[in-house]
């Protein structure tokens, strides 16, 4: 994407699923809505029992910067933000931003992330990078951070620092570039997913150091089930990509003799 492609977002929607947060929903789009009025929301609502849903019908009912998708159910995190982008494409927004409900993004840096998308294809808001941080967290849950993304570069060879972050600014003209209809992960793994596509199509991705706050209100939706679709998926990711270096390698190593009797061969004459 050529440096003409980017510059000032005018039209940004700001996605937050939801699936059981009626407690943090209220507080989230006020805090989004204050921070950068400018931008619309769309909640991502996966069918809440607790009504989260309803509650988000009411605030978009007051203000028109609100919007609500309701979908059939639970279906994880990747596949409501790919519907969140399908939304925000059809809707001619310049970029989508992802943000979780429970107030660990805060929306007060959202600005950060928005300036530095004028010259980067996706913006990260990162924990990993020199300036960010993670506040309340026990150390179990920084050491599989850690560990997953230290995995995840040595693997995938990604200069990303945090690419299972999901505080995330991308382009329009990006979205429509990563292949959206293929992506099939889910969890954190969409994370990387998402930033592995953008990285092998040379676009630009910025990380911003950002303050993570670990929830005050519900629980966490990580499980061993995220971790183990993580861990497989990345798996498989790294070994077809460091195969594939492998067979680069090899190819060019069995050429060289043969080009090298080719020439001989030719000075002989």
């Amino acid at each position: 994407m050529s440096d003409t492609d980017r510059g000032p977002l005018q039209r940004v929607l700001v996605l937050v699923p939801t699936y059981n947060e009626r407690e943090n929903v209220r507080r989230i789009l006020a805090r989004v809505r204050a921070s950068v009025p400018e931008a619309d929301v769309l909640v991502l609502d996966d069918n809440s029992p607790d009504g989260t849903g309803r509650v988000a019908d009411e605030l978009a009912a007051a203000d028109p910067g609100v919007h609500v998708l309701h979908r059939a159910g639970k279906e994880g995190l990747g596949a409501a933000y790919l519907a969140g982008f399908a939304w925000a494409l059809d809707h001619d927004y310049d970029a989508a931003v992802e943000m979780d409900a429970d107030g660990s993004h805060q929306p007060e840096q959202l600005r950060a992330l928005l300036v530095a998308a004028q010259d980067a294809d996706v913006v990260i808001g990162s924990r990993w990078v020199r300036g960010g941080s993670v506040v309340n967290w026990p150390v179990h849950r920084k050491f599989l951070s850690v560990g997953a993304n230290l995995y995840t570069r040595i693997l995938l060879g990604m200069p990303v620092s945090d690419a299972t972050a999901g505080y995330r600014v991308y382009r329009a003209s990006t979205l429509r570039r990563l292949g959206l209809e293929t992506v099939r992960s889910q969890g954190y793994c969409f994370q990387v997913d998402m930033t592995w596509r953008a990285i092998k199509q040379g676009l630009v991705v910025v990380e911003v150091p950002i303050e993570f706050v670990e929830r005050a209100v519900g629980y966490s939706k990580m499980s061993q089930d995220i971790v183990r679709e993580s861990l497989v998926r990345i798996t498989g990711w790294g070994a077809a990509y460091r195969g594939a270096q492998l067979a680069g390698v090899a190819r060019r190593l069995t050429g060289r003799p043969a080009s090298t009797r080719w020439h001989r061969l030719k000075a002989d004459r």
